[in-house]
């Protein structure tokens, strides 16, 4: 189990850089005073690993190092494998099936016990994604008109750093020069998109490192709903607006609570969706907006 740690707290500084003992202490679920043990253990039999101390202190190796290619063993190869074949149904691109075979050349387990189908993430386009892969690939910004959430056309310039899913769907993580900031765009919503002439303004960090910046920063609040829903809406309660029981009654029915970001519009479909079988019960203002929604709905009918 040591050896294994010890294996996997060198591949995370590899990968991550400077880290300090309690970020270790935290991913591997051990003791600082173990993670201390381990690294003189590491710098015992010759990996060159620099302690710095200090508020902005870390552990990290030296840039020389570099480990064996061939550490990856036969299992490490099915997982990879398995992962390809699944990014290949999502995106559907001959260079991913091009190094699916070379993987597979590289080892004689295929295991089959996973199968990742993600043929329904390709609810865009693929040359959208293929158009801002390459322009991320040659630095170079991209013009778009986008229909934001309130329904208003704009055309916005931007720098593209990834494209992400998440949320049940695809977005693109870009840099808004003019705001000196970066923003999220749902690519369903992109149209006209193009490559511009216009070179990065400057280096960006990882897009996993903004992202955690954005999380961080991230001003948006939600807001608690209360509800009474009978039997037949809790499990879909539960499954797609995440909601918590919080009392159960003789008659089968039950009373949950669910936190909603109300720019958002799912969760007012989902709600909309179950019918008389869910009941607000607070807060009044959106349960005005859920009888205004369905008085719509009605007129269009009469």
């Amino acid at each position: 189990m040591k050896m294994d740690r010890l294996y996997a707290i060198v591949l995370y500084l590899l990968n991550h850089g400077k880290t300090s003992a309690a970020e270790l202490s935290k991913k591997f679920e051990v003791s600082v005073r173990t993670i201390q043990r381990d690294i003189d253990s590491l710098c015992q039999v010759g990996i060159p690993i620099v302690a710095e101390t200090g508020v902005d202190g870390g552990y990290y190796l030296l840039e020389s190092f570099r480990m064996d290619a061939q550490t990856a063993t036969e299992e490490d190869y099915s997982h990879i494998l398995t992962a390809l074949k699944g990014y290949s149904t999502a995106i559907g691109s001959s260079h991913i099936d091009t190094t699916v075979e070379k993987i597979s050349a590289l080892t004689k387990k295929n295991d089959n016990s996973i199968i990742l189908d993600f043929s329904v993430l390709r609810e865009v386009d693929n040359s959208l994604i293929q158009t801002l892969q390459e322009a991320i690939k040659i630095r170079k910004a991209v013009c778009f008109n986008y229909t934001n959430s309130e329904n208003i056309l704009r055309l916005h310039i931007v720098e593209p750093i990834a494209v992400i899913y998440q949320w049940y769907a695809w977005y693109l993580l870009a840099y808004l020069k003019d705001k000196n900031d970066y923003r999220v765009y749902k690519l369903i919503r992109m149209r006209d998109l193009e490559i511009t002439e216009e070179v990065f303004s400057r280096e960006h960090d990882n897009a996993d490192v903004i992202l955690k910046k954005k999380c961080q920063n991230n001003t948006q609040t939600t807001t608690e709903i209360k509800v009474r829903c009978k039997p037949e809406a809790k499990a879909k309660i539960v499954e797609y607006l995440n909601g918590k029981t919080t009392a159960e009654y003789s008659n089968g029915e039950c009373d949950m609570v669910l936190y909603v970001i109300e720019t958002e519009h799912l969760w007012l479909g989902t709600i909309l969706s179950l019918g008389d079988s869910i009941v607000i019960k607070e807060p009044k203002h959106i349960r005005r907006r859920i009888i205004e929604a369905a008085e719509k709905i009605v007129d269009l009918y009469k």
